[in-house]
């Protein structure tokens, strides 16, 4: 007797499961193929089940402005409500970062790196965060001691913190120790804290270790006016791990060799771009899909202008 095939219908996963399954996947792929294989797939995509745990720091430091905007507004509006990460670099303006708050009611962990919120919009706005336990506002050169106060008040599940600084933002300036004070007498639970290349003083080093006993790592590394005594270190905080002040090695630059201002239109990562379509929650974005020439009309995901052999060179999957 011929034995019977067993085919296993992918499209009558439940949402939840192919939301964990599509999250091994590109930010391209989920975007731009997923959609098109069916229709359970693609309203899973347009769901919530894909988007409680957003990552486009990489594509966001090569993308440009408006591209960013447009992406994280519809990223998070997916979410509904259920968004619990998001890694972003350089967000442009103190609207789009107001609309993540308004969005973070289930938001764990937010990396911000090299961003231009001010203090006045973090300050309003913090409120909103208090369910953050993770924060990265790492060179965010906009923002500082006001913000990081704002941030403390509010955000009281706080464990880490990562604040790093350029080395070139601390070159010829005097020390400026009120960030590392908000810091100190406003986020007692802190575990970790990162304030690399930072302008601050012994004392308000030892203001942070007063403040936060429950440090685990302090990453002090580029801050050279903080001298410490190693042995009292040992003897006060055993179980603390302080990295710096002195660099063994050269400084990371941490991608920022890549000018993330020259934007440009050739790059991979800018192959495939916004336009409108069908889906229904789309109606939030009436207006913001068009550009001078109208091009944007239809809502889904596209590669390129160019032939299926481009797409073939870096290596993408040809357009369904």
């Amino acid at each position: 007797m011929e034995e019977q095939i067993e085919f296993r219908h992918w499209d009558e996963l439940i949402p939840d499961a192919l939301g964990l399954i599509f999250s091994n996947l590109s930010l391209q792929e989920v975007l731009t193929v997923i959609p098109s294989v069916c229709k359970s797939w693609r309203k899973a995509v347009t769901g919530p089940y894909c988007w409680q745990e957003v990552d486009i720091e990489e594509w966001s430091s090569r993308c440009q402005p408006h591209h960013l905007d447009r992406m994280l507004r519809m990223l998070i509006t997916r979410s509904s409500g259920s968004l619990r990460k998001l890694c972003v670099s350089g967000l442009h303006n103190d609207s789009i970062f107001s609309f993540i708050t308004e969005n973070a009611g289930s938001l764990q962990t937010l990396r911000v790196r090299r961003s231009e919120m001010s203090d006045s919009v973090v300050e309003r706005t913090a409120g909103r965060l208090s369910t953050i336990t993770f924060l990265d506002l790492s060179y965010c050169g906009k923002i500082g001691a006001r913000a990081l106060e704002a941030i403390g008040r509010h955000c009281k599940l706080l464990v880490t913190l990562c604040r790093n600084m350029h080395p070139l933002d601390a070159a010829g300036k005097l020390l400026q120790d009120d960030e590392a004070n908000a810091i100190a007498t406003t986020m007692p639970r802190l575990k970790r804290l990162e304030m690399a290349y930072h302008l601050i003083s012994t004392g308000s080093v030892m203001n942070i270790l007063a403040g936060c006993p429950q440090l685990e790592l302090l990453d002090l590394r580029g801050c050279w006016d903080v001298k410490l005594d190693s042995q009292l270190m040992k003897e006060k905080f055993p179980k603390l791990k302080v990295l710096g002040p002195f660099v063994m090695d050269y400084y990371e630059m941490d991608d920022w060799d890549d000018d993330c201002s020259d934007y440009s239109d050739n790059s991979e990562y800018l192959a495939w771009e916004f336009e409108m379509g069908d889906y229904d929650d789309y109606d939030i974005y009436d207006g913001m899909w068009h550009d001078d020439e109208g091009r944007f009309e239809e809502l889904e995901l596209r590669f390129y202008e160019g032939d299926g052999e481009e797409a073939g060179i870096l290596g993408w999957p040809q357009s369904p």
